[in-house]
């Protein structure tokens, strides 16, 4: 069991792992661009890891609430938004999870033109899922809080 002050900061703690792993991604792309392999590798490994740090904390946190989830509650247009984000940003995670570990998997076995091929289409799906997982943090527990019981 995880004592409720650590579980209410879980969620600021995804945010900011998201927030991190937007940076590494754009650090990582610039960097591949500059020829810079090194850093870019460095980038990426971190971001990997910050991605997996995040993953293993969310499901523990989710195991952990149970029930208890914090659900958005504004009405309107801004109801609509957070979930045209929060839609797409599930699915996309869910499809870039197996494409992240091709990606690496290609760069860890030397193959760099097989790496390329689908970092063309991982990289922006990765960063899409990281931003959005910001927006997401920021919509549900800072922008649009739910009402206090």
């Amino acid at each position: 069991m995880i004592p409720p002050e650590i579980l209410e900061k879980q969620p600021l703690f995804h945010g900011s792992l998201n927030a991190c792993v937007s940076v590494l991604l754009v650090a990582g792309w610039i960097l591949i661009k500059r020829k810079q392999v090194g850093a870019h590798k460095a980038c990426m490994i971190v971001a990997t890891l910050a991605s997996a740090v995040f993953l293993a904390s969310y499901v523990v946190y989710h195991v952990s609430i149970g029930a208890n989830t914090t659900r958005f509650t504004h009405e309107g247009f801004v109801r609509y938004l957070y979930f045209f984000i929060l839609i797409p940003h599930v699915i996309l995670a869910a499809v870039t999870l197996p494409m992240i570990v091709k990606t690496l998997w290609h760069a860890y076995k030397g193959d760099h033109e097989k790496h390329r091929r689908i970092a063309r289409w991982t990289m922006p799906l990765w960063l899409y899922v990281a931003v959005t997982g910001v927006l997401v943090y920021l919509m549900l527990y800072v922008w649009f809080p739910p009402a206090a019981a």
